[in-house]
């Protein structure tokens, strides 16, 4: 097995590694280095996009090194514009504030037991004049690295929707967060994903025109499903979130119960804590018998257990055992289906439904289920069957289940 006893072995192992500004990444073990990462309250809780970076994060503790973990309080009234076609609606001040607290929350527990310390950037803008920051901040920021942006480009082509001074700059704010980090904390790294590389850029340009000094970023590459393409985390109901009123620690678990065989190693790595051997003998199991979808059950419960709790996993776990199970009270045992089958029919054939306007109507409102998970399509797809079945349910109530099987 590769050696994982130094931070960029680790890292490496994992999948962490894309872009880094050091020129030899083994300076990441030369001693403790104070790191920091970034979250904006755009939202009331953060994904398992984010997730991904705090599994890294973690990393950087456990090999020594000092976490500051910022809320964006004042990056949050902007709103990053990267990677966004058109200007966002800005949040108030008080849907701002309940973000900040629900996702220093979110750090508590997930980096529970950790050395690590929560900043607001609001804190240290809020009292900053305008004239000063120009002096302090534009001042030293060329206008040619801000327009050569691949977003400020895109928005500014024949076809963009245009961009304002306000999310033009938010990189100064940014690049700033970091200047002060390193004057105040003594930070001289900033940790992100790839999708963050430009916005952190501005940071330690900044830092060695102003201070004269040199500072780094590390970026980890964007999780990316193996079996589609497509950037990794969404579910049939949207984004996968880590707060619990927004996606229940059932449909949590049921999202990792479903990840693809291709990259299931390779999320057992990243989103889990688990050891090198604990994954290889997990992945032995798996591999001898996929049927039994040993690693994704293992991934399932670990990473609910980190985000949501022990109890939480374990009832997860149970309920996810009840869906697979033949205890379910409706079992249509003569009901087949195969991929590309209407949902539709399959609800009324089940009499889960009296008709298909019903059937569609549900399943517009959001209240058809196929293996616990919300979706919104009209036709099964092959990763719908496990082990040979799926389980389809209308509503909440487990009771309103079938268990429908792969037509032979």
């Amino acid at each position: 097995m590769p050696d994982t006893t130094t931070l960029f072995a680790e890292l490496t192992w994992r999948g962490f590694v894309n872009q880094t500004t050091y020129k030899d990444a083994t300076a990441l073990d030369a001693g403790p280095i104070t790191f920091y990462w970034g979250v904006d309250p755009s939202a009331d809780s953060m994904t398992v996009g984010n997730l991904a970076i705090a599994m890294m994060v973690r990393h950087f503790i456990s090999h020594g090194h000092k976490a500051i973990l910022l809320v964006g309080g004042a990056t949050g009234m902007i709103g990053d514009p990267d990677g966004k076609s058109q200007e966002r609606d800005l949040l108030t001040v008080e849907q701002i504030a309940q973000n900040k607290a629900a996702i220093s929350e979110q750090y508590r527990r997930i980096f529970a037991g950790q050395d690590f310390e929560i900043v607001d950037n609001y804190d240290w803008f809020q009292g900053m004049k305008y004239l000063d920051f120009l002096r302090d901040v534009g001042k030293h920021v060329p206008l040619r690295q801000m327009m050569g942006r691949d977003f400020v480009q895109s928005r500014l082509g024949e076809n963009g929707a245009g961009i304002s001074y306000a999310e033009f700059s938010y990189s100064l704010i940014q690049g700033y967060d970091f200047l002060h980090l390193y004057r105040n904390k003594g930070v001289t790294l900033q940790v992100c994903g790839a999708d963050q590389w430009g916005n952190c850029i501005a940071g330690v340009e900044l830092i060695r025109r102003v201070a004269g000094a040199e500072a780094h970023i590390w970026s980890a590459p964007l999780v990316v499903n193996k079996t589609t393409g497509v950037k990794f985390g969404k579910s049939e109901a949207g984004a996968v979130w880590l707060d619990a009123a927004k996606t229940s620690p059932n449909d949590f678990y049921q999202f990792w119960i479903n990840v693809d065989d291709a990259g299931v190693e390779d999320y057992l790595k990243i989103f889990s804590l688990l050891s090198q051997e604990e994954i290889q003998a997990t992945m032995n199991e798996f591999n001898a018998n996929r049927s039994s979808r040993a690693a994704q059950k293992r991934l399932a419960y670990e990473v609910t257990a980190l985000v949501h709790g022990v109890d939480a996993a374990t009832e997860a776990e149970a309920y996810a055992s009840n869906l697979r199970s033949a205890n379910i009270q409706q079992v249509a045992a003569s009901l087949t289906v195969q991929p590309g089958d209407s949902v539709v029919d399959t609800l009324l054939s089940a009499s889960l439904v009296s008709s298909k306007s019903e059937a569609r109507q549900l399943l517009a409102d959001g209240g058809v289920y196929i293996n616990d998970q919300p979706v919104a399509r009209e036709q099964f797809e092959d990763s719908d069957f496990h082990d040979g079945q799926l389980v389809l349910r209308k509503g909440k109530k487990l009771q309103n289940s079938v268990v429908v099987r792969l037509q032979p």
